[in-house]
């Protein structure tokens, strides 16, 4: 029987078989054996817990089963201390970083090492660290995607100062100081610590621009003013410190063969070859992706994605530039990082990668490879004291620093001091990429254990300071609470209305257009309207907001609100001298949307913001379809805004009558008020006839709104002057039930109503119906007139006059 029959005859289990050795001075050549012992490799999956109860009943085993046992292991003990750390403020990052302290060497619990064991067993840990890592590989390149490269060319000289200031000043300090002191510092903690605070000073001078667009998002900030400038200066500073890096990593990989080399000279000449190597693929790679960019972008159909196969393609090259940055003594994940820079963002290309893979890398294996790389950390390791002091004080001596100098530079920029003082914070934040690096630094050597335990835990420390801080501090809703009257009933005589309309869709385009023909401008009236286009972000990181007014362009493969721009050109041709418009787009995301546009609203001191609703309603009648994103984006608006807000609710018109019929339903209040303001504009047209219902109760009261609501109505009740296309009509409400009988009966008789919202107002002659309700965004009658079971096809506009915050 020969040896290799014997070790097939004991297939794929362990225990003590047997290994030949011969004996030379017998002649029959014989045979002895020796008890040894045999490990075969693990199957890849399991017959299951009946299936062979003497091998694959063992869960570490097989190594699809135990890679599954092990995913959930880490999303159970994640959850767990994100249920906890979520309500104290701390970012999602900080319990995936605990989960692997708690897995790895750092928890050094005896009853805990079996189970440990069991579950990392037989190398498996290297699989989970190769799946996810992956998924870390596809979270840079995706983040590189959506990366807004053109943002460096067009930010302002504010955002240049502050980048360039808290990175260079900081670096310069911090190497200068360790190198003139890396005798003492080798003396001190040996050779090899010594040498890397070089290292941890540039780790900690810099910052991760996805780092801090993901904390702006999760702060929901990223629209605001000190999102934007975050987000640019955090580009600027990522671009400089990675070129920074990588001519670095050159030229020192090659300095470093200098020292085993006899030939004097050879170091300097590698240094500069490899220097012109990386430089010469930078080059080769921008010229030749950003045309096969253009050429899959350009033979794309607007509005159309992007067809599967050139996305295979997109990835196939950023596998292929990662092996070629590898030729450059760069790491894989560098020329991966920079492919997807050339990587136009946004449609098509860019949203159709993201789309594909964000949700599985980003929030799947992302958060595995960062507890896996928490595993590679013991915290617990023992670090003399002295190494903790000095690694402290470096740390806080060059965070200080860099928050100091852009404090500094933000006083001279006129920034308000809360302003930039959390702009300090975030541009010195860390999160998972950061940790990541640190981690593969240790696996390169390049950090002891006791560094890279401690630069784990400043992690965790800076980026937990920077989430809370910034949240503490900063309000982004403050801006508009402001105490000036930015209203329609506040309006001086023969003043011009200041507009912002809101398009979320196609078809929001004509109903706008059409709520705008209404209030008829003229000369002595006119009306200045900024129409806002709002898109959701999609393959970008940065939000975008355009003045086309401005002629500004963003990127050449993409045609923003090209239909929007066309038809409110030709809505000012049409009132040439009366009305004004300025369109604009903005990119943002759906939970952001309502920033932008109270932040126009502010800065046009606009007196009533313009949305629509979020249902669709089809000529017969019946609901066609809804969108609860906008519905959720005018709930925020209504909440936030700096000025008046109307909804428009539009339904198909069924009226081929020349005249329009507009009503307007009063029964008292501030945002009646205002309603009543904006319909009397209606009648400087006389082809408008305006009905104004006033619903009034048999309750006599004497108050302050009663004086209001009476001074309002006597414009309209012909007091001053009798005005042809007005009609006033009084309608005494004695309970609830006549309301909605006086509703229905005028509702198929007019073509617009105006109405109030009357948010929080309670009235004897709604009172019953303010239980059934469904949007309250619409108010009682509002919703009234909306609800399937009034027969009209109006088209309904409700308003809310301006909030003003409590000074309490």
């Amino acid at each position: 029987m020969g040896t290799y029959d014997l070790i097939t005859s004991i297939n794929n289990t362990i225990f003590s078989s047997v290994v030949f050795d011969e004996y030379n001075s017998d002649p029959n050549r014989r045979y002895v054996l020796y008890n040894v012992s045999i490990e075969m490799p693990a199957k890849i999956v399991s017959d299951g817990m009946w299936g062979n109860t003497t091998y694959d009943a063992l869960p570490n085993r097989a190594t699809m089963p135990l890679l599954q046992f092990q995913i959930i292991i880490i999303f159970l003990i994640t959850q767990c201390f994100h249920t906890i750390l979520k309500g104290l403020g701390f970012p999602y990052f900080v319990s995936q970083m605990m989960a692997g302290f708690v897995l790895g060497p750092s928890l050094k619990i005896e009853a805990l090492v079996p189970y440990k064991n069991m579950l990392f067993a037989n190398g498996s840990e290297d699989i989970l660290s190769l799946t996810s890592g992956m998924g870390y590989t596809m979270f840079l390149f995706l983040n590189a995607v959506q990366m807004d490269f053109s943002m460096i060319t067009k930010t302002g000289r504010k955002v240049w100062a502050i980048a360039l200031s808290s990175l260079t000043i900081p670096t310069i300090v911090g190497l200068s100081l360790s190198y003139k002191f890396m005798e003492n510092l080798q003396k001190t903690f040996g050779e090899f610590n010594g040498e890397k605070f070089p290292v941890i000073i540039m780790n900690h001078t810099g910052c991760s621009f996805p780092v801090i667009a993901s904390l702006l998002s999760d702060l929901q900030i990223l629209n605001s003013e000190l999102g934007r400038l975050a987000l640019s200066s955090a580009l600027v500073m990522d671009v400089i410190s990675q070129i920074m890096t990588g001519l670095g990593t050159t030229i020192s990989s090659s300095l470093r063969t200098d020292s085993h080399d006899h030939e004097l000279g050879k170091g300097p000449k590698l240094a500069l070859y490899n220097a012109l190597k990386f430089i010469g693929f930078v080059s080769v790679l921008i010229i030749l992706v950003h045309l096969i960019m253009r050429w899959i972008v350009k033979i794309t159909p607007e509005g159309r994605p992007v067809k599967k196969a050139y996305t295979y393609l997109v990835i196939l090259m950023t596998l292929a530039a990662g092996l070629f940055g590898v030729f450059t003594n760069q790491t894989v994940l560098a020329g991966i990082v920079l492919l997807g820079l050339l990587v136009p963002e946004g449609p098509p290309l860019g949203s159709e990668l993201i789309k594909q893979f964000e949700l599985f890398n980003t929030w799947f294996l992302l958060p595995i490879f960062v507890t896996c790389c928490a595993m590679k950390v013991d915290i617990s390791v023992h670090i003399s004291g002295t190494l903790i002091l000095v690694v402290v004080v470096v740390v806080v001596v060059v965070h200080l620093l860099k928050m100091l100098i852009t404090i500094g530079v933000c006083h001279y920029c006129h920034i308000p001091k809360i302003d930039a003082l959390c702009l300090a914070m975030l541009l010195s934040t860390k999160g998972v990429v950061d940790f990541c690096t640190q981690v593969f630094l240790f696996d390169s050597m390049l950090m002891s254990v006791e560094i890279v335990s401690m630069m784990a835990i400043s992690v965790l420390v800076l980026g937990s300071i920077a989430r809370i801080g910034v949240k503490a501090l900063y309000d982004p809703s403050r801006k508009y609470a402001g105490y000036q009257k930015r209203n329609i009933q506040n309006l001086k005589p023969n003043s011009e209305l200041r507009m912002v309309a809101c398009i979320c869709k196609p078809r929001h385009i004509m109903p706008i257009k059409n709520a705008l023909d209404i209030f008829y401008p003229t000369t002595s009236n006119p009306l200045a309207v900024h129409v806002l286009h709002l898109m959701e972000l999609i393959g970008r990181s940065s939000p975008i907001f355009i003045s086309h007014n401005l002629q500004e362009r963003v990127g050449l493969h993409y045609n923003f609100s090209k239909d929007v721009i066309v038809t409110f050109n030709l809505f000012e041709h049409d009132n040439a001298g009366t009305a004004s418009v300025s369109t604009y787009t903005a990119i943002s995301p759906l939970r952001f949307m309502h920033d932008d546009i109270c932040y126009l609203a502010l800065d046009k001191l606009a007196c009533i913001i313009l949305l629509p609703f979020h249902i669709r309603w089809s000529k017969d009648g019946s609901v066609e379809s809804t969108d609860e994103n906008v519905r959720t984006l005018n709930l925020k608006v209504l909440e936030r805004a700096p000025c008046s807000v109307g909804i428009l609710v539009n339904r198909p018109s069924s009226s081929n009558a020349c005249m329009k019929q507009i009503a307007m339903i009063f029964l008292g209040g501030p945002d009646d008020r205002e309603a009543l303001c904006l319909a009397k504009r209606t009648i400087k047209d006389c082809a408008y006839n305006l009905v104004v219902y006033h619903l009034a109760s048999t309750e006599s009261e004497l108050s302050w709104d009663k004086m209001l609501d009476d001074e309002v109505l006597k414009s309209v009740k012909g007091y001053h002057e009798k005005i042809d296309n007005v009609t006033y009509e009084k309608i005494i409400i004695e309970d609830p039930s006549k309301t909605t009988a006086f509703v229905s009966k005028i509702a198929n008789q007019h073509d617009v109503f105006i109405v109030g919202r009357r948010n929080g107002i309670k009235s004897s002659q709604t009172a019953a119906l303010e239980n059934w309700t469904e949007f309250s965004e619409l108010g009682v009658i509002g919703d009234l007139l909306a609800s399937p079971d009034t027969n009209t096809n109006a088209s309904i506009l409700v308003v809310q006059q301006q909030k003003f915050p409590s000074r309490g």
